[in-house]
């Protein structure tokens, strides 16, 4: 992997938080990269290859696809961009503390990591009127509830271990009040 020195903020929430939103903004105000390891993962599902198969699994059981394989599919996407971007936005990852170690260390240290914390009722709620439109089969009530779950065992050691880069946004107000908190932080990041 080429050296990396371009500003990297991990986003980090439930399923339905609010993540994507905040990362067009950023992306629109900022001129960042904005990487959902979920539209990386759905985008390898669709190519119907035998590593896609193998997801379709993973992802329809609402459990964590491996580690080795997410790397792969980061690593790719972050060396394709890396002349154009003026940061990266790596939306949804990690979702274990072990992930983001392994990022670290394969990729670079990040510099940031803005958490969206929300209720599980209002990202339930979100979801299913996402589904209404969205087509994902992952926006149903049992995947969601599992999605739920695995978050919540997952999310608070990655917190705890980066606590001193982390940023708590409370997902419940607008995707404007979001922003401008965020706006605030990643103004010193990119100063």
């Amino acid at each position: 992997m080429c050296e990396i020195t371009l500003p990297t903020v991990w986003i980090l929430g439930g399923p339905g938080s609010g993540k994507g939103t905040l990362c067009d903004k950023i992306v629109a105000k900022y001129g960042f990269t904005h990487i959902s390891t979920g539209d990386l993962l759905r985008d390898e599902v669709n190519t119907g290859s035998e590593r896609g198969q193998e997801l379709v699994k993973i992802m329809k059981e609402g459990a964590l696809v491996p580690t080795s394989v997410v790397m792969e599919l980061l690593n790719e996407k972050i060396k394709s961009k890396v002349a154009t971007s003026k940061g990266f936005l790596i939306d949804g990852y990690p979702r274990e503390k072990k992930q983001g170690e392994e990022f670290e260390t394969a990729i670079k240290p990040v510099d940031m990591v803005l958490y969206l914390e929300s209720k599980d009722e209002t990202m339930v709620e979100r979801l299913l009127k996402r589904a209404e439109t969205s087509g994902r089969s992952d926006d149903n009530m049992e995947t969601i509830k599992k999605r739920l779950q695995t978050f919540h065992d997952n999310n608070d050691p990655i917190i705890e271990a980066y606590k001193s880069k982390v940023v708590i946004i409370s997902a419940e107000q607008s995707a404007e009040a979001v922003f401008a908190e965020a706006e605030k932080k990643l103004d010193t990041l990119v100063a």
